[in-house]
């Protein structure tokens, strides 16, 4: 049986766990052949609390994304637009 990551929805789901304006949240979605990168839109009083002290939970995000990308074989990038 294949195993396949939905990563629209974890992004979504991570993202809005984190961020107290769930309403506010918007990530667009840009693919070109196996390369995938999103783009992570939240209230400006949000953004810190997507990117963590020194980075740490947007590393953290990219790095989940990048493992459940390798499982549908895609490259997966994501940034916080500001």
């Amino acid at each position: 049986m294949a195993r396949t990551a939905d990563t629209d929805e974890l992004l979504r789901f991570l993202v809005t766990s984190l961020v107290d304006d769930q309403d506010n949240v918007s990530i667009a979605r840009r693919s070109e052949g196996d390369r995938i990168a999103f783009e992570i839109s939240v209230n400006p009083d949000d953004i810190g609390k997507v990117i963590g002290r020194q980075g740490r939970i947007i590393k953290s995000i990219r790095t989940l994304m990048r493992a459940a990308g390798s499982i549908n074989g895609e490259h997966i990038d994501v940034d916080v637009l500001g």
